[in-house]
């Protein structure tokens, strides 16, 4: 058995680097109001957060601007920047045996949901994912702790106990910890270990590899193990 049963795996930086895909998205849709970036590494930043933080945090963009930013970036995004996108290596292999194993995976992302899709297809690995939830295209349910709850309300017939959110950026980390579960750090992606530290992550990995080490490791040694909140009632009977 395991120590977790649901893990929630990020998209952009965890399970594909999708650098190329969302800056040169992000460069399109500044160009387009008036702002030149030639240097797409100072787009980096933008892979990981929602869209509307990043515009105004980084732009001090008003709310009408970072909608039409937004809206310009999808024009790219839709039909070319999601593409433009490659699943780091081991991914797919450590999916695999996740499944064989018996966990449920959901796919945790800031992005739209129905571009989420559209990315799994595209790779072939939509089969391995139970849910998949992301923001949707109205601008709701844009950040972590919004979507991790929304996963939660899901699967509510397991503890919270039963939970992992694996990502890169502390975004991932703070969300885990706003709702109440475990967090895995992966340094492999966009996030550096310090931001993953100084968010308190559960735990740190620097490749896909070690996630499924940690997890054996985790399960070899920890004496919990996950039950639903009806199997639990039922053994204090």
């Amino acid at each position: 058995m395991n120590k977790y049963k649901v893990l929630l795996f990020d998209l952009d930086g965890t399970i594909s680097d999708s650098k190329e895909g969302i800056t040169k998205s992000v460069q399109y849709a500044l160009k387009k109001l008036g702002i030149e970036e030639d240097d797409l590494n100072n787009l980096e930043p933008f892979i990981g957060p929602p869209l509307q933080e990043s515009f105004r945090a980084f732009y001090s963009f008003t709310e009408e601007r970072v909608n039409l930013a937004i809206e310009y970036y999808r024009e790219r995004f839709k039909i070319k920047g999601m593409f433009e996108n490659k699943l780091y290596p081991d991914i797919v292999e450590l999916l695999h045996k996740l499944r064989t194993e018996g966990y449920i995976l959901v796919v945790a992302t800031s992005k739209p949901t129905e571009f989420a899709e559209k990315i799994l297809l595209h790779f072939n690995i939509s089969q391995y994912f139970n849910v998949i939830v992301g923001s949707n295209l109205d601008g709701t349910r844009i950040n972590k702790t919004e979507i991790i709850e929304h996963i939660l309300n899901q699967f509510n017939e397991f503890d919270k106990s039963c939970f992992l959110m694996i990502g890169d950026r502390k975004h991932d980390i703070i969300g885990a910890r706003n709702t109440g579960i475990d967090s895995l750090g992966v340094t492999y992606g966009y996030g550096s270990h310090m931001e993953l530290q100084q968010e308190n992550a559960t735990y740190i990995v620097h490749s896909v590899e070690e996630i499924k080490e940690i997890l054996n490791r985790i399960g070899e040694n920890d004496g919990f193990f996950c039950l639903s909140d009806k199997h639990s009632e039922e053994k204090t009977r």
